[in-house]
This record gives C-alpha cells, structure tokens and sequence, in this order.
C-alpha cells in the first residue's frame, strides 16, 4: 500500500483530529506530557515523534502510555508505510514542543536527518513552535534570523515565557504553559488560517478581568469576570505578532507567553495603567469589566455586624468611565480601540440594541457585545458575541466557541483596520 493510500484509508477509519507533537532534546521535555493529554481529552489521536536526544529526557515508554500510539525517531522506521512520509500526511496539526535551538535551526534550513525533521518537511497541516531554551541562545542572532524565517513560511512560532530556567539562571526561554500551547493548537485545528503573524511590529494594549472597589479590609464591590476574554484576547494577539502589555485586574491565571503583565486593583488603578501604556499603541482591547461604583469611604476597620443595629449604610460614588476615556480623540489615541458590553435583554431592548448604544456613546471603534445570562460569558471557558463596528460595516457573529475564537475574530476586525485607512476620530488640530 502506498503513502498516499495509507493516508486515505486511515482517515476513514478514524475521523478525529491528527495531532503530531514532536518532542525537542531540552529538559522541558517533562512537561510534554500534560500536552499530550490535553489533546487527547480533547478527542485527538496524538502521535508522538520525539528527537534521539528528546528520550535522554522522557522515554519512549511514557509517550506510549499517554498517546496509545507507537513512538519512534528514525526514518528507517516501519518502511513498508513509508512511516517519514505518512505521518507528516496524515497529520491535521503538528505541534513541537520543546522546540529547541537546534530543532529551530535544522527546521529553518529544511533538514530531514530523522522522523520529526522528515514530518516537518512533510506535512502541509499548520506547524506550531514552543520554543524553549537559555536566553543567549534565544536572543542570539542566529535563532532570531531562524525563527523569523519560520514565520516567514506561515509557522506559528510562539514566544517562550519569562521565568526560572534551568540551574540559577532565570530569564525568557522558557516552554510556555501547556494550557497555552494546547489553546492555540486547538484553534489551529478549528482554523488553520487563525493564526497569521500580521501584527507584527504593533503595539497592542489589552485590559482583563474584574476591578474589585473596597468596602473594608475585608470585603469588596466586584464583579464574576475571571479575565479568560481578556488573556484569550493577549495569548491570540502576541501569537500574531504584536507587542502586547496585559492590565491585568484581579485574575488567577497565568500570563500567555511573550506579553508584558501589569497587575492592578480597582477601577481607578485600571485607569490609570491604561492610559499610561494605551498612550501611542496601535491597538486598546478594553475587555475587563470595571466596576460602575465604589463606595465613596472604605472603612479601615472590618465592618461588624451588630444586634439591633441593622445593615450599614454605603454610599457609593461613579467610577471614571475608561473606555470612553480612550476612545476620545487626541494625539496618543490607539487607531483602533476596541470594548466590549456585557449586556443582558430586558423590556426596552435585547443585548444588541444595548451594545449599539454603548458603542454610540463610548467612541470606539469596534465592540463585542456578549450576551452574560444563562451561564454564558463570566467564569467559563466558551464564549459568543456580536462585534459591531462604528464605521457601519456589517456586524460579525461570532459563535458559541472557544474563547480563543473570539478573540481571533477581534484580531482579524483590528488587522483589518490597521490595514486600511487611520483608524479612530481625528484628533483635535
């Protein structure tokens, strides 16, 4: 049976999705393995292809046990199927993780020494990198120049994370998160073409979460917003190139890889990071939900709950409204500012006439109006929305998915605008 035959063949025994990881010889080999089942859970069937020097770290026992699929390295293994051809054919994704100096360098000038070099060349199913190495080795000249010839042929090279390396050295390098890596993989295989690398060279700042206003030493104003839009909005939009600063309200996740974090407290500390970093940016994604009150006195002291005295009294002042802050014109307005409205229907209206209305009053350029009853939006892993746009271009629905999703749409409406004409009022002469 011929390559091309085995192809067919087994794609119509087994429909699901054909996931390639090929593992890199670096020490976070280890962490390959939550990859691997977060692709499995997700109903993929996974083959592991990992480097010669990849199984001085993780044997091939253990790559077996977590796929269910036989692991090998050579390309003069299993030859009647033409195994060096055949697995890049097959494969819907192929993801590399650790993607090492080395492995860069020999993907970058078209070497085919082994299996997974053989699949890279192979395959014509969209190739996503997670580098990992010392930070010499990835800001010296020659993995630059290597990593920018990759993209340059449509791979999706994501940023290694910022943190602790190997021995004492600390630094960016290292693998980013498994969560991460298997987000955009999965919005890979939703969509090959989700991914581009055209925001290169701009600089994009992105609010998330919930802003919590002070009642007491104890208690807060807030609201459910766990901040998965917004991280979604900066893991899809750095992946794409840009240069991304993340205000970050109050969220229990990890930063995507390759961003830039500022964490903030309340409504007022949020204003003021975002006008700071959104002054001169090509792009402000406004997806953190800001309190519309805060209580006008904080007590320094805890509240007590005292008999016969009944529930205090909290009077509560306007916080600034900072998306209409941003959108106004000026000189350092971003070309494209983008909010979202989080809006539930009632009598007078259904979240859609809401959201045109907010877009009217804001200023801004686009907005996501996401529906946020029936479970939807807050605290949960999938979302919907409408993306509406100022300029009267036809809405954009975007449905029910992934948050990753989403957020692409929005990369793909401001990628648009960046394109075209300025963005945004004109400012002020």
């Amino acid at each position: 049976m011929t390559g091309s035959s085995v192809v067919s063949a087994t794609r119509a025994s087994d429909p699901r999705p054909r996931v390639v990881v090929g593992v890199g010889g670096g020490i976070a080999a280890y962490k390959v393995g939550g990859l691997v089942r977060l692709f499995a859970e997700s109903g993929a069937t996974v083959t592991v292809v990992p480097t010669a020097a990849a199984l001085n770290f993780v044997g091939a026992a253990t790559w077996e046990a977590l796929s269910g699929q036989p692991v090998a390295t050579g390309v003069f293994t299993d030859i009647p199927q033409v195994k060096h051809v055949a697995t890049g054919q097959h494969a819907d994704l192929v993801v590399i993780a650790p993607a090492t100096a080395d492995l860069l360098a020999r993907a970058a000038t078209g070497q085919a020494d082994d299996l997974l070099t053989s699949t890279l060349l192979v395959t014509r199913a969209p190739v996503l990198m997670a580098p990992a190495m010392h930070t010499e080795m990835w800001t010296h000249p020659a993995t630059v120049a290597n990593v920018a010839t990759l993209r340059s042929r449509g791979v999706t090279v994501l940023d290694p994370a910022v943190g602790r390396l190997t021995g004492a050295d600390a630094g960016p390098g290292r693998l980013p998160e498994v969560e991460h890596i298997h987000s955009v993989g999965a919005l890979l295989l939703r969509d090959p073409g989700a991914v581009p690398h055209d925001l290169a060279g701009r600089r994009v700042v992105v609010s998330a979460g919930g802003t919590r206003e002070s009642l007491d030493p104890v208690r807060f104003l807030g609201n459910r917003s766990s901040g998965r839009q917004g991280y979604a909005v900066a893991l899809v939009a750095a992946a794409r190139g840009a240069q991304v600063t993340l205000v970050s309200a109050n969220v229990a996740l990890d930063p995507p890889p390759g961003v830039a974090l500022v964490e903030v407290g309340d409504a007022r500390d949020l204003e003021n990071a975002m006008t700071k970093h959104a002054a001169g940016a090509d792009v402000v994604v406004m997806a953190a939900a800001v309190a519309d009150f805060r209580p006008v006195q904080a007590g320094e002291t805890k509240i007590k709950k005292r008999p016969g005295q009944g529930p205090p009294v909290v009077e509560l002042a306007e916080n600034p409204d900072i998306l209409a802050g941003l959108s106004r014109p000026s000189p350092d307005r971003a070309r494209v500012v983008v909010g979202f409205a989080a809006e539930t229907g009632d009598a007078l209206g259904t979240p859609l006439d809401y959201g045109r209305d907010k877009l009217a009053r804001k200023g801004c350029d686009l907005l996501v109006v996401n529906r946020v009853d029936q479970g939807r939006a807050f605290e949960v892993a999938d979302n919907a929305g409408v993306i509406l746009a100022a300029d009267g271009s036809p809405p954009v629905d975007i449905p029910f998915g992934p948050k990753t999703v989403l957020a692409a749409a929005v990369c793909d409406a401001v990628a648009r605008r960046l394109a075209g004409p300025a963005s945004g009022p004109e400012p002020p002469k």
